[in-house]
Parts: structure tokens; C-alpha cells; sequence
């Protein structure tokens, strides 16, 4: 599952957009496999260089371009998507008198916007817990939940979810959990999906760290 962006004309607006909206829920790409679609916006190679520069800017890292002849993307620009498969949109809401639009029932979210938050139940499928800090959980995470941390990550139980570190820029956050079976690993925007983490791994004590640009894993002793 990725996250599909549509650029559309005008692009600066659109980018003002999404901009204002990262502003209101930051952390909301953390780690999230994003693919760009410029079939809509982009005429020239110099189009596309423009947009995944203006992305990045704002801390969203691209990993695939989807709509692009194959001439313009070259060095430099994330490599040729096809083959996707459209499931369900995620709008960027508006604000309202200033506010922040409320979540919709299918999530969950638990947010905690400066210090470390300490949590002592299970975080169930389909929740998100988000904090500036670190964020400690005395218990396990369900598949389908999401952690999102400005420090590291401390799971006493089974770490099934999305566990992003790091998420504001902090390369130096970890995670660790007491077993370990996350479906995703991020620390400041970089991840690793399961399918690309040692299957030794699994059911383990493991701790993950950033270094030299990679997400590094070991089993803690």
C-alpha cells in the first residue's frame, strides 16, 4: 500500500495547500511509501524535477513517479512506477474557523503534541498514536495500528503496526520491541518494510537504529 499524490495546475497553490495541511498534521508521511502521479500536471522533464524538489522541501521523500515518459526521468528523480492499483482516497481537508477538521470514525488517533507519552494498554488495529516525544507502550501493537514519534519508540510487547521514529527529524530515535513482527520501520523518513527486514528477526527482542542513510537492525541480547 502506498500513498498516491496528485499534483495539479496551478502547482504553487497546490503545494501552498498541502503545506498548510502538513502544517495542522505533521508526521502524517513519516515513513509512508509515497508515489507521485504527474500524468496530470507535467509536460516536460523540468516539471517533474520541480514538484519532487518542492516535496522533499516539505519532508516528503518520493519513492516512485507514476504518469512520466520514461526520457524524463533520470538521474537524480525516483524510478518508474506502473501496475498500481487505485483503492481509497484520502482528501486533504480544509480548515475550519482555523481549526483542525475532526478524524473520521475509522481511526483512532492519540496525539500528544510536546513531552514523552507513557501508554499502558494495547494499541488496536486501526489506531494511531502520535508524540512529539517518545512514545513508551506497556503492551502490544495490532496490526493495521500506527506509532508516530518525534523521539524513539518502546514497545514491552509484540510490535505487530507501523512504528515510526524520528518523525520530526530526529535521526538519532530508535525502536525497540520486545518482539518484533512490525509490518513497517521508519526513522526520520527513511523505512523498511517487512518483506525487506531478516526473517531471524521475527518473534525477537529487536532494536532499530538510522546509520549511514539506512535503517540497521540487531537483536537485543
Amino acid at each position: 500500500m502506498a500513498f498516491v499524490l496528485e499534483p495539479v495546475f496551478p502547482v504553487e497553490p497546490w503545494c501552498q495547500q498541502l503545506s498548510e495541511w502538513l502544517t495542522r498534521s505533521p508526521g502524517f508521511f513519516a515513513g509512508k511509501p509515497v508515489i507521485l502521479d504527474v500524468s496530470a500536471c507535467c509536460e516536460h522533464m523540468r516539471d517533474v524535477v520541480l514538484i519532487v524538489g518542492k516535496l522533499e522541501k516539505l519532508g516528503i521523500r518520493v519513492m516512485g513517479i507514476d504518469g512520466a515518459k520514461p526520457e524524463w526521468l533520470g538521474p537524480g528523480l525516483p524510478p518508474a512506477v506502473t501496475g498500481g492499483r487505485s483503492a481509497s482516497a484520502v482528501e486533504v481537508p480544509a480548515a475550519v474557523n482555523g481549526e483542525a477538521p475532526p478524524q473520521t470514525p475509522a481511526a483512532v488517533e492519540t496525539r500528544q503534541q510536546s513531552g514523552n507519552l507513557f501508554i499502558e494498554t494495547p494499541v488496536r488495529s486501526g489506531q494511531t498514536i502520535y508524540a512529539e516525544g517518545d512514545v513508551t507502550i506497556i503492551g502490544s501493537v495490532a496490526s493495521g495500528a500506527e506509532i508516530v514519534a518525534g523521539g524513539s519508540i518502546h514497545v514491552y510487547g509484540a510490535l505487530r503496526g507501523r512504528a515510526v521514529a524520528g518523525a520530526t527529524g530526529n535521526s538519532k530515535a530508535r525502536i525497540f520491541a520486545r518482539r518484533f513482527e512490525a509490518e513497517l520501520v521508519a526513522i526520520d523518513g527513511l523505512y523498511r518494510t517487512a518483506e525487506d527486514m531478516p526473517a531471524g528477526l521475527r518473534g525477537k527482542a529487536v532494536q532499530a537504529w538510522l546509520q549511514d542513510d539506512k535503517i540497521e537492525t540487531a537483536v537485543l541480547a
